[in-house]
């Protein structure tokens, strides 16, 4: 496929893929395929899943994949109105009655301590969905009082002492930031901001996918191309998430876009690969099937860290 017969096939796909391929790749004005998420494709099965208890499956954290928080996280990232009323009374709600006693967001009652994976997320979906500073404040605190010493941060802190960061943690705590610093708010923003340099170099430390001692990969996974990621880590989540919070080009993001290019297919898509086991409320792709979802956020890395590399 040349570019624009890629470009066409995103732009005949879901309107949520519609909405960021016409916003991201193509800057224009995609308010109105925005306002049709919520009632057309995707979004609106997803928000046909809501119950009249409030919640989305069986509450705040269960079960994977379907629950509150997970679902809230997938109509973020598909670009839903922030707006939306059913998203935003289903986040005032978890703040109102999954806070604990840390500040944090704890959905089990056997791990002592919330964990900073799940509040990275959550402060990520919240500021998006309009929750209000002062609502947030803890989330803050917790996740600031968890920083680890080599700049990140990991989930596994609230259980046992870690000196070493986790990938997946450090990832979604920079994207709960970035929502919280896009959504103007000020309580302790500039030890969020410190925060999040020193993660974005954590990760860049170990090139997003490498050992730091050793240069093998960390895990298979982490070169792998999924979707929906969920709290999961990959170097395409990474690097989209990078550009959206506005880090510019570091020599050490190579070998990760090496990677992203060699999965490119000869068509000029990217396929995607196998899905994380659990209850959806949308069918897994097929693995190594052309994937618009992939294929618009590895467009958009390339347009943000190799525009001379976009078209092949």
């Amino acid at each position: 496929m040349a570019a624009t017969a890629v470009l066409d096939w995103l732009l005949d796909g879901d309107v949520a893929v519609q909405f960021q391929a016409t916003r991201d790749l193509l800057q224009g004005d995609g308010d109105a395929l925005q306002a049709r998420i919520a009632t057309e494709g995707d979004g609106a099965t997803l928000l046909a899943a809501h119950h009249a208890d409030g919640h989305w499956g069986r509450g705040f954290y269960r079960p994977k994949w379907t629950s509150s928080h997970y679902t809230l996280l997938e109509l973020r990232n598909l670009g839903l109105d922030p707006a939306n009323a059913v998203a935003g009374e289903t986040v005032r709600r978890i703040l109102r009655t999954e806070k604990r006693e840390d500040g944090g967001l704890d959905p089990t009652v056997t791990v002592r301590g919330s964990d900073a994976c799940v509040n990275g997320m959550a402060l990520n979906y919240a500021t998006y969905f309009g929750a209000p500073e002062d609502e947030l404040a803890s989330l803050v605190d917790f996740l600031l009082a968890g920083r680890v010493a080599d700049g990140g941060f990991n989930c596994r802190a609230n259980r046992v002492p870690v000196r070493h960061s986790s990938m997946h943690t450090t990832l979604s705590v920079v994207e709960g930031i970035t929502g919280y610093e896009r959504a103007g708010h000020r309580y302790r923003l500039d030890e969020l901001l410190a925060a999040r340099e020193s993660s974005v170099e954590f990760l860049l430390r170990h090139r997003l996918f490498r050992s730091e001692h050793t240069g093998a990969v960390i895990r298979p996974e982490f070169v792998r191309l999924h979707h929906p990621t969920r709290w999961y880590y990959d170097l395409l989540r990474c690097l989209d998430s990078l550009a959206d919070a506005g880090v510019t080009y570091d020599d050490r993001m190579s070998d990760a876009i090496d990677v992203l290019l060699s999965r490119r297919a000869p068509d000029g898509r990217w396929p995607v690969n196998r899905a994380y086991p659990g209850e959806t409320h949308l069918p897994n792709p097929l693995p190594g099937t052309p994937h618009r979802w992939i294929t618009l956020c590895a467009l958009r890395v390339l347009a943000a860290y190799a525009p001379g590399r976009v078209d092949g």
